[in-house]
């Protein structure tokens, strides 16, 4: 019998992925997604519309949801606002990615076969904030520490705990990094490429790995074990990069000059923005089997390929204009590094270079320091002993662990091993609130945001 699946995000670059990999498999399955009826949408899903089931509506529209919820054996919730649009507008990114985990979380939890549906919930890199060399690296269970300014982190970590708590019985947030895919050069450089320090690090994902993904999920070789658990996704070692590094792939992959010609060296933030290069991410691969095994440099190729004729032509174009063109942009209001700068917009200046001063020193080029990070692996501990077996769990577990993160667990007892029900706590500010034990210790949430 045909697995249901229910797909939200399908017209994003993950979601649609996803999409396209699904289809491929319609001996095994079958897709129900839910898509905003604009023009774009109706023009992209055009060439699915006899091979799937389009329910055409709004993700924080609870109605819209519990329709296309119904019937699923899979619900992969992959949908909502990501950058740039999220940081031009970051409470409606605050209301669409919290309202829609809510409404896939209630109308799942209405379904008959509620217990037998399991919930893929896509998090992100950037709900563990800024991890800069020499301590890059990271894995679940981290703190969730956003960046200053970050709604986008804030929605995906209050998304995820909206799924995560909710009662589901077998959910799993699997959480995104950076994504590749050719339409990348399409979108163009914009005003948060500056708010990535130069030495900052990303472990990337492909657009290709993350559909096989998605769709690998749903297979039958998913062993139980997979579920009720955090995971991060990654294409592999060879897509740990700086930002540097980054830039430099990128821009040589559209005939572009290299960083040193077209930026400068004080346009980057210098701390306050997500990523790092996992510990963990092998993990996932083991259970899904999704990568293509495509190194990082094969892939830029394979971009560099796929970008239009048009944009090869910035080999001909002298590198004074293009900067000139990047001053721009990195003067764009209101998320402009150069336009904080020029207005002495103090919160921001303090928050992504520490102070006017240190954006004052940052060295040209010729005396600037490109770091290459090691790439033996940092396991931070994590406050209690992971070899335990969880249904070994206690309340001195929860108390030991909120103790040594300057915290309290309020809560005086627990049931053994029961890693699913909510606790009392209290963080290192004070703050109260109430959380699984699962989300808490392996995911990393740790109170107000």
């Amino acid at each position: 019998m045909k697995k249901n699946i229910f797909l939200t995000g399908a017209t994003g670059t993950m979601g649609f992925a996803g999409l396209k990999e699904i289809v491929k498999r319609n001996d095994k399955f079958n897709l129900t997604i839910l898509a905003r009826p604009s023009k774009t949408n109706k023009k992209k899903l055009k060439q699915y519309n006899d091979k799937i089931n389009i329910v055409w509506g709004d993700l924080t529209k609870y109605q819209d949801v519990l329709k296309a919820t119904q019937g699923a054996d899979y619900v992969l919730h992959v949908g909502g606002m990501v950058s740039p649009k999220a940081d031009k507008y970051p409470e409606k990114t605050l209301y669409v990615n919290i309202t829609s985990a809510q409404n896939v979380a209630k109308a799942v939890l209405s379904q008959p076969n509620a217990e037998d549906i399991k919930v893929v919930y896509i998090g992100s890199v950037a709900q563990t904030g800024s991890k800069l060399p020499p301590n890059q690296w990271g894995r679940t269970g981290d703190l969730q520490k956003p960046a200053l300014y970050d709604n986008y982190a804030v929605s995906k970590i209050l998304a995820e705990q909206a799924i995560v708590d909710s009662g589901i019985k077998k959910w799993v947030s699997l959480r995104q990094s950076g994504i590749l895919y050719p339409e990348l050069i399409k979108k163009g450089i914009n005003a948060i490429t500056f708010h990535v320090p130069i030495n900052g690090v990303l472990e990337w994902t492909t657009a290709e790995d993350s559909g096989q993904l998605l769709a690998n999920v749903c297979e039958d070789f998913v062993p139980d074990e997979f579920w009720n658990r955090f995971y991060n996704i990654s294409s592999g070692a060879s897509f740990r990069l700086t930002n540097y590094e980054f830039e430099c792939q990128l821009l040589k992959a559209i005939s572009c000059p290299p960083p040193e010609k077209i930026f400068n060296t004080n346009w980057f933030a210098t701390q306050n923005f997500h990523g790092q290069w996992y510990t963990d991410a092998d993990i996932l691969e083991n259970y899904l089997h999704f990568r293509k095994n495509v190194s990082c440099d094969e892939y830029f190729k394979y971009i560099r390929k796929k970008t239009p004729r048009i944009i090869h032509l910035a080999k001909i174009v002298p590198p004074c204009i293009i900067k000139a063109v990047m001053k721009k942009i990195a003067n764009t209001k209101p998320l402009g590094t150069m336009y904080w700068i020029k207005r002495s917009s103090q919160k921001k200046i303090d928050a992504f270079f520490g102070s006017y001063d240190n954006w004052k020193a940052i060295p040209a080029w010729k005396d600037y320091t490109i770091l290459s990070p090691s790439h033996e692996y940092q396991i931070s501990y994590h406050g209690f002993d992971e070899t335990k077996p969880i249904e070994d769990f206690c309340i001195e577990d929860m108390m030991a662990f909120a103790q040594f993160h300057g915290g309290k667990c309020l809560s005086s007892k627990m049931i053994k091993g029961d890693v699913s029900t909510k606790l009392e706590w209290q963080n290192e500010k004070g703050e109260n609130f109430s959380a699984s034990p699962n989300l808490v210790l392996f995911g990393g949430f740790w109170g107000s945001l």
